[in-house]
């Protein structure tokens, strides 16, 4: 698995920018079957012109497009990506046999917030009084991010009020809740989940990825 963050590939020498995306595809080839995930792919491949740096992002793209299509074979590799801008990353990208499954990921519903929180609080001693489930019923429109912001402001209260400390009360995370806002609006919700119905038209996949 080789992680990637779009931000990372980009240097200001000349050339080591295309380098950078040519070593990450042979080194997948080399440990396949392997996955190469690229994380805020709008920062590697927006619109062409777009950028301030439109040249070292044309070349980028083009270097990205030349492995994805080019003759030295992806066998056994597996190229995601993942971003919160889809309208932004340059179509060229999008086209059929290259980025052209969308899948759509909401935001946590209860059941998902409360399984972030039993992680993110595996290691926290917790009072009697809190109550993980009615914490997370109360987090809607919070990110997975936001729950962990959550999590660690609720142990520094805990520690601000007494340095000895020995549990997280449920008054801890009250204050973190207000400290903490939630980060997905409804009006977020509805603009992914329009661009979504916007993508699934544009191509039809063989298998539903509703």
């Amino acid at each position: 698995f080789i992680s990637v963050r779009g931000p990372e590939i980009f240097s200001k020498w000349v050339g080591e920018s295309e380098k950078a995306i040519r070593e990450i595809f042979r080194k997948a080839r080399m440990a396949a079957p392997s996955i190469i995930f690229f994380d805020e792919f709008d920062s590697l491949v927006p619109s062409r012109g777009s950028a301030a740096d439109s040249r070292v992002t044309e070349r980028v793209i083009s270097q990205l497009l030349t492995e994805i299509d080019g003759l030295l074979s992806l066998q056994n590799v597996v190229v995601l990506a993942a971003t919160n801008r889809p309208d932004i990353i340059d179509p060229a990208v999008l086209r059929p046999g290259r980025f052209d499954r969308r899948v759509y990921v909401p935001p946590p519903d209860s059941k998902a917030r409360l399984k972030i929180l039993e992680i993110k609080t595996q290691n926290m001693p917790l009072a009697d009084n809190v109550d993980l489930q009615v914490l997370a019923n109360r987090m809607d429109g919070y990110s997975g991010a936001d729950i962990d912001s959550v999590v660690r402001e609720a142990g520094l209260y805990a520690l601000r009020k007494n340095e000895d400390a020995n549990e997280v009360m449920v008054s801890d995370f009250n204050a973190a809740m207000d400290e903490v806002a939630a980060s997905i609006t409804p009006e977020m919700i509805s603009w992914y989940e329009s661009m979504h119905t916007r993508f699934k038209e544009q191509v039809k996949p063989p298998i539903d990825i509703a």
